[in-house]
């Protein structure tokens, strides 16, 4: 019994078969497809959502900015409905107002019918006398917005104070046309000196000079006059002394001296004035500035209360001996300046509480009551992401093991089967369930078994012919000896041609078999060269004629073949003969007395290489029956199954007729009729075997 194999009835490990690198493949796909998606939808989107997220921030600092400057200018938010109903309508929000206690002060989404909630986080707080940076918290949705300053820059924690508050120290229509007066004819006066200059307006109504290219040192030798511009008005003095007392109150409280304040709020204490030498790096303006970035260094004090800055009082007043104004209050260079410092903020929040609006709680959410739609990857947003990712996996693992395992279950079917066929046993029939490629396999392997058992049964049926084809002449010469060895049978002349006549046809069916095994193992030899058909024919015929004659049938050559001359034949003539007497034998011997066989040879355009040569053999014997007609060249066969001598040869003959024309590159077919006979067909191509293989 064959030898199993150690893995027969074992599956390979999930890791070397082929469903476990489907699988592992189809995973591998899915995430990177799945990656490959989501970072092309990051890429193409994230331009997309950036500027989305600049117009909302944008839009929402604009709400902010607004309502801050309303609060700045207004003691009370009583008239700010319509304020915030225009700045619903232009960013598309609905935009609430709340006291600190979440008592709406103006809806722009009205109160019938009742609006939604409104979300859990404020999304700023508007307060002009605490102007910073807003972050909400946490919740999804809220906005971040930014405070402004007036030039848009970030704010110091020092000065606080929106620049538009500008209380008390606002100037009266008087007070604003006679600096008005005194700055334009400052901008005439240094104008004729050559020097382009404008005039610009604080919060407070307090006019300023700026010079075109911000490049005060211009102006130092020209005689024109700012001194009017220098001096605070009654207005700013009477703000500036209230100002003072409460600087003074308060640094009373912690047992400092009093001090002076200036109108560019820095201070002076025993005769010694502050004059600031510090500069924060990003310049902000202050109260009363006019909203644009000054990039000069200048002397630093607290914030005066127009909120002009050091550069920007020099712009106005390029005169040397012009007031400088600080900017907002700079890092105190000791605890006394400190305490002042914060003295002079706190003071300043107190003096401007009853000029502007109480603060409010500020809510920018959808039309439809919900937050505005933030685009920060939250936590449950990358939840839902690694939850859609998984369930893409997860259905392409699942389809993978589908159709894996109906990709592996035939081929499980084709492997055992090939394994029962190399044990010896009959394969079954394997079932071809789809015409595809594992279907193709499986029909492959059908045709392949019933091949294999064919050949199989033909090779069995070939030993048998084979002994019982030695055995007849074997036979006879044993018994004709053992008889002379009786002294049964006289060893004369008929003794001994009835010996050489058993061994001759032993001879022959060795040399058949000795052909035959020469074609099958390659070693075939061909020594082809030109060869004229019709003379072929000829040299066969006078070869058969006896046998012929001798069976009462008729043996020629065609003579009314086409005339048309039948090119040379390249071919090895001695094969050829023998090809061709086989088939003339076999005629004869099934040919009645009084039948004919005819040989004819002629040209054919129709090869596959150019010009063939055919060879035809007709013969009106008895004919071959249809289902027997495809079996005439195999081995050992025979239309006469009694496997008389007389009435067939060997069952060779076809078998190596149809190897020596293989062998040089044609064709044998055969037709018949029963009844009427048969016709077996060479087909040669003219040019002659391949000349790389003359061993078949």
């Amino acid at each position: 019994m064959p030898r199993r194999s150690d893995h027969d009835g074992h599956r390979l490990p999930l890791r070397k078969s082929l469903l476990g690198r489907l699988l592992a493949v189809s995973a591998l796909v899915a995430a990177c497809s799945v990656a490959a998606t989501a970072w092309l939808a990051v890429q193409t989107t994230s331009g997309a959502i950036e500027q989305e997220q600049g117009r909302n921030l944008a839009a929402d600092t604009r709400v902010l900015d607004t309502l801050l400057a309303y609060a700045a200018e207004h003691p009370g938010w009583q008239g700010v409905g319509p304020t915030v109903e225009a700045l619903a309508d232009e960013s598309d929000r609905r935009i609430t107002l709340t006291t600190q206690s979440r008592a709406v002060i103006a809806d722009s989404a009205g109160s019938t019918p009742a609006p939604p909630p409104l979300p859990p986080q404020a999304s700023a707080v508007v307060d002009p006398l605490s102007v910073a940076a807003v972050t909400p918290g946490s919740e999804a949705g809220s906005v971040t917005v930014a405070a402004p300053g007036a030039d848009g820059a970030p704010r110091s924690t020092s000065d606080r104070v929106d620049p538009r508050a500008v209380g008390p120290f606002r100037l009266p229509e008087a007070e604003r046309a006679s600096l008005k007066r005194a700055a334009e004819s400052a901008v005439l006066c240094l104008g004729r000196s050559g020097i382009a200059s404008d005039v610009v307006e604080g919060p407070s109504g307090r006019p300023r000079i700026a010079v075109v290219g911000n490049d005060p040192d211009r102006t130092r030798s020209t005689r024109c006059s700012m001194d009017a511009l220098d001096r605070p008005t009654a207005t700013e003095r009477k703000a500036l002394t209230g100002l003072n007392e409460l600087v003074d109150a308060c640094l009373d409280r912690q047992g400092r001296d009093a001090v002076r304040l200036d109108l560019d709020l820095s201070w002076s204490t025993a005769g010694e004035s502050r004059t600031a030498a510090y500069r924060e790096p990003t310049p902000m303006p202050a109260p009363g500035a006019p909203r644009e970035p000054v990039p000069t260094a200048a002397p630093a004090g607290s914030v005066d209360a127009e909120g002009l800055r050091p550069a920007q009082r020099a712009t106005a007043r390029p005169q040397p001996a012009a007031t400088p104004v600080p900017g907002p209050v700079p890092p105190p260079d000791s605890e006394n300046d400190r305490d002042i410092a914060s003295c002079v903020a706190l003071a300043r929040q107190e003096q401007l509480s009853s000029y502007v609006a109480s603060p409010a709680l500020l809510f920018i959410t959808d039309p439809g009551g919900g937050a505005v739609p933030g685009f920060e990857l939250s936590s449950a947003n990358t939840a839902k992401i690694i939850g859609v990712a998984a369930l893409v996996l997860a259905l392409t693992v699942g389809a993978s093991v589908l159709a894996g395992a109906r990709l592996v279950r035939p081929l499980h079917a084709l492997t055992g089967a090939a394994q029962r066929m190399r044990d010896g046993e009959d394969p079954p029939h394997v079932v071809v369930a789809a015409d595809n490629e594992i279907g193709r396999l499986a029909a492959a392997f059908n045709d392949m078994s019933a091949h294999r058992a064919r050949s199989e049964e033909q090779r069995k049926a070939m030993v048998s012919d084979v002994a019982h084809e030695l055995r007849t002449p074997l036979s006879n010469i044993r018994g004709w000896l053992e008889g002379a060895q009786d002294g049964i049978a006289d060893p004369d002349a008929g003794f001994v041609s009835s010996l050489l006549e058993e061994a001759v046809q032993l001879q022959h069916i060795i040399d058949d078999l000795q052909d035959l095994a020469a074609a099958d193992a390659g070693a075939l030899r061909l020594h082809p060269e030109p060869v004229r058909i019709d003379e072929l024919l000829a040299h066969v015929v006078a070869a058969h004629q006896a046998p012929a004659e001798a069976a009462g049938v008729a043996l020629d050559v065609d003579p009314h073949a086409p005339r048309a001359p039948v090119p040379e034949l390249v071919a090895d003539p001695v094969r050829l003969r023998q090809a061709i007497g086989n088939l003339v034998t076999n005629a004869v011997r099934h040919t009645p007395a009084g039948g004919r066989v005819t040989l004819r040879a002629y040209a054919d355009g129709a090869g596959k290489a150019g010009q063939d040569v055919v060879v035809e053999v007709a013969d009106t014997g008895t004919g071959i029956a249809p289902q027997a007609l495809p079996h005439v060249f195999d081995r050992f066969w025979r239309a006469e199954k009694s496997r008389n001598r007389r009435t067939g040869g060997s069952g060779l003959g076809l078998a190596i007729v149809r190897k020596l024309v293989e062998a040089h590159g044609g064709t044998a077919e055969a037709a018949s009729t029963v009844g009427e006979g048969s016709v077996f067909t060479l087909r040669f191509p003219a040019a002659g075997p391949d000349p790389m293989n003359t061993a078949v």
